[in-house]
């Protein structure tokens, strides 16, 4: 063997070393092409659509949360790294050279010492090869680029929260966006913030006869929202004498509902979302594997639960399930409360030392390559539900069978809901929890239904199911200590949730896997758990 192909198959060999172990299951790059395709059919000529990535977030002192992109950016370019932008065009653009190209993607500089501290760059060869643009730059290209945006009749952004740091990168978020905000000549002051949108819209909608209505929406917002309260064509719209002088003012607000501007902040939410809530059956792949391992999760607290555990230690079996199977993280901060803190809808503490003979509510979701699930279970840590416990959960699982039922193409999404809230409504009043069946009350605070994806509450339009939504069903009853009804029932808090895919042949259950009904929840606590034996040093002794 000669010198040359030695060192060929040494360099092969460091190759496949350094990048077999990789995961390879991430959503390709035809997938993120064909998703910019999808949305550049949907601009209007002459336009140009403009997309950041995430920051890094700061954590404490000289530590960063661990990135997370921005699931529109990751959607439309697969790209993982912070401090990149997107730039769509709706039509063929030409560069200096005569080249012509409808889209860039600046990402962050290759450089070695960042890279030997916090990793490998993708740069612009491999946005080139691992992700398929064929036309990638830095993101310092994108300061210096003298890209005239006031040319395009349209030009869509999402709105700009402006939560990040100004870092010691030449080219991080903070400068690209500032750069952008120069180019474009925006002006914030020109945008509403949501609840004025809101407002000025049902303003610009309802009859000048149906004023009284919407002065009773600016009465609610108005404790609220400062912006509100001190708007002066709200202020002006509301004391009002004459309808005459009401629909002057209306006509000034409908005009500011247009401000004169080429940017449009509501394109690029609206289409990604009908985008985003159809998966396609790369997605539906990698969101079942999610799921799955999220009901893993569950059934193995189930049999490793006893009454001496805390909520910590039951969280972290359920992440570790996650991470042995490959999940890179939590899709959302796990959420697992003992009796009262059950009653807590986003208790993240997870701090009670023991769960004593408690029941346990386990809100916990898998992010794999991105993508989220979202499974409750309640269960009691004895691994017995008392009378009163398998009253309420019973209530609660006929609410989601029901809703579930429901998830069938042209149905309202907003059916399960209903058909779950009555059913908890005629059974709390069954058990004389309320007085009636119309009685207002906080014991189901919530909604059944969302998308789930990318983010955990991925974006839609939530209006009828079609094929191939991924949505939740999670119906609940939370009894919190001093609640106006028998104290037998207080400390109570139940959720059900499944993730439900909606197909031809009707709904799919993506986590039936974890048990949920009260007699296999306690057929499966009465296993045996590979953690049994498990035990650790006591380091207080």
């Amino acid at each position: 063997m000669n010198m040359r192909n030695f060192l060929s198959i040494v360099l092969i060999s460091i190759t496949f070393c350094s990048f077999s172990q990789t995961p390879t299951d991430y959503l390709s790059k035809e997938f993120h092409n064909e998703r910019r395709a999808i949305l550049r059919s949907k601009m209007p000529k002459n336009s140009v659509a403009v997309v950041f990535a995430n920051p890094l977030r700061n954590r404490a002192n000289d530590v960063d949360f661990i990135f997370h992109q921005d699931p529109n950016f990751y959607y439309l370019t697969g790209y993982r790294e912070p401090n990149a932008v997107l730039v769509l065009f709706s039509e063929n653009q030409t560069d200096e050279n005569g080249n012509s190209y409808n889209e860039i993607l600046y990402v962050q500089k290759r450089d070695a010492r960042a890279e030997q501290w916090n990793g490998k760059r993708l740069g612009i060869e491999g946005a080139k090869t691992e992700l398929g643009f064929v036309v990638a730059k830095n993101g310092e290209d994108f300061i210096k680029d003298a890209i005239d945006f006031k040319k395009f009749d349209k030009l869509f952004i999402e709105k700009f929260n402006d939560d990040y740091r100004n870092l010691s990168d030449a080219a991080d978020v903070f400068d690209l966006v500032k750069s952008f905000k120069q180019k474009a000549g925006y002006n914030p002051d020109l945008f509403l913030s949501r609840p004025k949108e809101y407002l000025y819209t049902n303003i610009a909608e309802t009859p000048i006869e149906s004023s009284a209505n919407v002065i009773n929406i600016i009465d609610r917002l108005s404790s609220q929202f400062e912006d509100i309260k001190d708007d002066e064509l709200i202020k002006q719209f509301k004391s009002a004498k004459t309808d005459a002088i009401r629909k002057d003012i209306k006509q000034k607000i409908t005009l500011a509902l247009k401000p004169k501007t080429n940017i449009d902040l509501a394109f690029l939410p609206s289409n990604l979302a009908t985008m985003r809530e159809i998966k396609t059956e790369a997605e539906i792949k990698l969101i079942t594997k999610a799921v799955r391992i999220s009901a893993v999760g569950q059934i193995e607290v189930m049999k490793a639960m006893k009454p001496h555990m805390s909520e910590t230690e039951l969280q972290g079996i359920h992440e570790f399930v996650y991470k042995k199977y490959g999940a890179e993280y939590e899709g959302y901060p796990s959420i697992v409360g003992a009796g009262n803190n059950g009653c807590i809808l986003h208790y993240v503490e997870n701090n009670q030392t023991q769960v004593g003979n408690e029941l346990v509510l386990m809100d916990l979701g898998a992010e794999y390559r991105g993508f989220t699930a979202d499974v409750t279970r309640t269960i009691p840590a004895n691994g017995k539900f008392t009378k009163e416990q398998k009253e309420i959960y019973d209530l609660v699982y006929n609410a989601q069978e029901a809703g579930i039922a429901l998830y069938t193409i042209g149905t309202s999404m907003q059916a399960p809901n209903q058909a779950a809230r009555k059913i908890i409504n005629e059974g709390l009043f069954k058990l004389g929890i309320i007085k009636s069946v119309d009685e207002k009350h906080n014991y189901f605070p919530h909604g059944t239904s969302h998308h789930i994806g990318l983010d955990v509450h991925d974006p839609g339009n939530y209006e009828n199911f079609e094929e191939n939504m991924i949505v939740t069903m999670e119906p609940g009853i939370y009894i919190p200590i001093g609640s106006p009804c028998d104290k037998k029932y207080w400390g109570i808090g139940i959720r059900i949730e499944d993730d439900i895919l909606v197909t031809k042949n009707g709904p799919i259950n993506l986590s039936a896997e974890a048990p949920r009904t009260t007699e296999e929840i306690e057929k499966m606590m009465a296993k045996k758990s590979v953690l049994d034996t498990f035990v650790l040093p006591d380091l207080d002794k």
